[in-house]
C-alpha cells in the first residue's frame, strides 16, 4: 500500500464513530416489507470502503458491458436492435425478475473469493499498485467488521454487507457477476438478450413459457442465498419503463409504480430556478426517449402537467 493510500484509508480519530442502523420501508411491495440502512459516514470502515470502490468499480464496468442495463433508454435501445435483426416473434416473452435482499445476504467468505477470482481474470496481480492479496484484507475488514448500534446495543453483521457502504455495491454486483456466469448465461441461446441493473434482471425468451419456468425454478435452487421473485409475460414494467410485445413489435412508454406518488421540489421552495427547469426538461426528455407512439407520449405529457399542478 502507497503512502497516501494508507493516508485516504486512516479514519479521522476526532469524528469517527460507530455506524447506526435504521429502516426503509419498501412501499411498493406487498406487506411494506423494511429496507435495512447502515449510516457509515464517519465509521472506521467507510474510508476503506470508498477507496475500494474507487479502484475497483470502473474495472467491473468495464468488463461487464454486455451484461449491464445502464437504464431504461439503453434497454429500450437493445431491444429495437434485437427485434430489427427479427428476433422479436409474436410469441416472445419478457422476463424480469429481482433477487430478494441481495446485499444482505451476500455469503461474506464466498464474495471475497469471488472477488480475488474476479481480480485475477481481468487485472493480473495489481490494483492501483495493490496486490490483490492486500485488496482481498480490505474488503474482509469491510464486510467482516461492520460493528453498528440498534437501539443502543451494539451488533456485528456476520452475513451481508452494510447497505449504505460505498463498496457493498460493487462487491455485490461481482458476487452477481459469477451466479450469472455460471447459471444463466449457460442456459439463454445466444440471440436472447439478457440484462441486469443491480439486483433487477430482465430477459428474452422465445421458448414456451412451461420450460422458462422450469428455468427460473433451477436459478432459484443455484444458490442458497439468491432467491428470485419473478414476473413472466409480453408486457412488463422494467425500472421506470413499460416494455410490451404487440404481435411482434416492439411498445414503450414510461412506467410509474402504483405506490409512487407525484411529488417532486414544490415550486414555493428557495431552490435555484435552473432546478426547476431541469425537474421539467429531464421529465420531457424521458418522455419522448420511452414513448414508442405519440399517443403514449400524450399520456405522459399530461402526467407530467399533472405533477406539475399538483406541486404548485
Amino acid at each position: 500500500i502507497r503512502a497516501w493510500q494508507q493516508c485516504e484509508m486512516v479514519p479521522n480519530r476526532k469524528t469517527c464513530k460507530l455506524a447506526y442502523m435504521y429502516f426503509n420501508p419498501k412501499t411498493h411491495k406487498d406487506g411494506t416489507p423494511l429496507r435495512p440502512i447502515m449510516h457509515t459516514i464517519d465509521s472506521p470502515t467507510t474510508n476503506i470502503s470508498r477507496l475500494l470502490d474507487r479502484f475497483i468499480r470502473p474495472i467491473f464496468n468495464d468488463n461487464a458491458k454486455l451484461t449491464t442495463i445502464i437504464d431504461g433508454a439503453h434497454l429500450i435501445k437493445r431491444l429495437q436492435e434485437y427485434a430489427n435483426a427479427g428476433h422479436l416473434k409474436p410469441t416472445t416473452l419478457f422476463c424480469t425478475f429481482d433477487i430478494n435482499n441481495l446485499y444482505t445476504m451476500l455469503p461474506q467468505q464466498q464474495s471475497l473469493d469471488i472477488l480475488q477470482e474476479f481480480l485475477q481474470t481481468y487485472e493480473k496481480s495489481h490494483v492501483r499498485g495493490i496486490d490483490i492479496a492486500t485488496i482481498r484484507e480490505l474488503a474482509r475488514v469491510v464486510i467482516e467488521e461492520n460493528v453498528f448500534v440498534y437501539h443502543n446495543k451494539y451488533y456485528q453483521q456476520i452475513i451481508g454487507g452494510a447497505m449504505g457502504s460505498p463498496f457493498t455495491l460493487t462487491l455485490a454486483n461481482i458476487f452477481m457477476w459469477k451466479w450469472e456466469k455460471e447459471s444463466i448465461c449457460k442456459e439463454l441461446p445466444s440471440p436472447e438478450i439478457y440484462g441486469r441493473y443491480i439486483d433487477d434482471i430482465f430477459f428474452t425468451w422465445n421458448d414456451t413459457q412451461e420450460n422458462l419456468e422450469q428455468l427460473l425454478k433451477k436459478l432459484n435452487n443455484h444458490h442458497p442465498n439468491i432467491k428470485l421473485e419473478y414476473k413472466i409475460g409480453q408486457s412488463l414494467p422494467f425500472l421506470d419503463v413499460l416494455l410490451t410485445n404487440n404481435n411482434g413489435a416492439l411498445s414503450t412508454s414510461v412506467y410509474r409504480k402504483p405506490a409512487s406518488e407525484p411529488y417532486v421540489v414544490p415550486f414555493t421552495s428557495d431552490h435555484p430556478h435552473h432546478i426547476f427547469r431541469n425537474i421539467i426538461r429531464t421529465a420531457l426528455l424521458r418522455a419522448i426517449r420511452y414513448s414508442s407512439t405519440f399517443e403514449a407520449f400524450n399520456v405522459e405529457r399530461r402526467n407530467i402537467r399533472l405533477m406539475l399542478l399538483y406541486n404548485g
